[in-house]
């Protein structure tokens, strides 16, 4: 066989292989659904089941959609989680306690994001601070803040609009909130991949100090990639607060190990070796339903956490593989 007759067929190969690749986590997905589904057909494969697996992670799906922003760019952000916490606590103190109106309690939550996530990138671009050290920082300071805000209780007492908004309201059987997660989720993926500055984040996040050669305000860019990482965070805590409505001051740390699996796990998928939002969303529902399926199955609920570690680190490793081993530069 001469060289020109084996191209045809290596590129056949290669384009299966980029195929598997991109599809396997949903196809890994759908063989868990029916799985499980076969052996508690009466507890896991009913409508009422899987609406309120869809609804319930509308939270950890805007939490993994503003940890891979940044890290697009090649920067962590784990107060994230803190910001989450903070931001439901601001809504349950102004208006539970003090009577604000909700859209107001929420405004102020918002602000607070973008306000959080302007400090965070003032530290990291002024003083050239590795991300991972402000991040971490920030959110230890912020639980701190939570803490003293809320007397370190639950607070409840939360408008029945917000949480009418956020859960009771359904469309399909499935709650608002997880159609608040999907539209998010769509316009990241649109900003990722028809617009230049979805180009350049990936650029950035490539090869910082070759991005600002070819003319690209590095700076910038990350500036804008760690504020919006903060605002997800708040309008996950407004989602939070309008899920439980109450505020808990402890809840959002239990969000940070998750995202950052699923984070890591859509990077396999979808469009392998980037982190994308559709792959992200998968991955969270991914790791879900298996958790899921396994408390049905009688496994204690120590799984969780057993379940979302091994993911991050299977996850992180899967990633290597389809960027080829490359060095990560963190």
């Amino acid at each position: 066989m001469s060289g020109q007759e084996a191209l045809p067929g290596a590129a056949r190969r290669r384009g299966l292989i980029d195929l598997a690749e991109r599809f396997a986590l949903i196809a890994s997905l759908l063989a868990m659904v029916v799985v499980f589904s076969l052996l508690r057909p009466e507890t896991f494969f009913t409508w009422s089941n899987l609406s309120t697996i869809l609804g319930s992670q509308a939270v950890l799906v805007v939490v993994t959609l503003g940890l891979i922003i940044p890290l697009t760019a090649n920067d962590f952000d784990v107060s994230i989680a803190y910001v989450l916490t903070l931001s439901a606590m601001l809504v349950a103190v102004l208006n539970g306690q003090l009577g604000w109106p909700v859209w107001l309690a929420a405004l102020a939550a918002i602000g607070m994001g973008l306000l959080v996530g302007a400090l965070n990138a003032f530290f990291i671009t002024v003083f050239r601070i590795h991300s991972l050290i402000v991040t971490l920082g920030t959110g230890t300071f912020l639980h701190g803040v939570t803490l003293w805000i809320s007397d370190s209780m639950t607070i409840s007492g939360i408008s029945d609009g917000l949480m009418n908004a956020v859960i009771v309201r359904r469309l399909f059987g499935v709650p608002l909130e997880f159609y608040y997660a999907l539209l998010l989720c769509a316009g990241v993926w649109y900003v990722f991949e028809y617009t230049a500055l979805g180009r350049r984040m990936l650029f950035v996040g490539r090869g910082r100090e070759v991005a600002r050669l070819s003319g690209i305000d590095t700076d910038r860019i990350r500036r804008g990639c760690l504020i919006t990482s903060s605002l997800f965070g708040a309008v996950a805590g407004i989602l939070y607060a309008g899920t439980q409505g109450a505020a808990d001051p402890v809840s959002g740390a239990a969000y940070l190990l998750p995202a950052f699996a699923a984070g890591f796990l859509g990077s396999t998928s979808i469009r392998p070796g980037r982190f994308n939002p559709w792959g992200a969303m998968l991955a969270v529902y991914f790791l879900v339903v298996g958790i899921t399926g396994l408390v049905f199955l009688g496994v204690s609920s120590f799984v969780q956490d057993m379940f979302y570690g091994g993911a991050l680190v299977l996850a992180v490793t899967l990633s290597q593989l389809v960027r080829g081993r490359e060095e990560q530069q963190f």
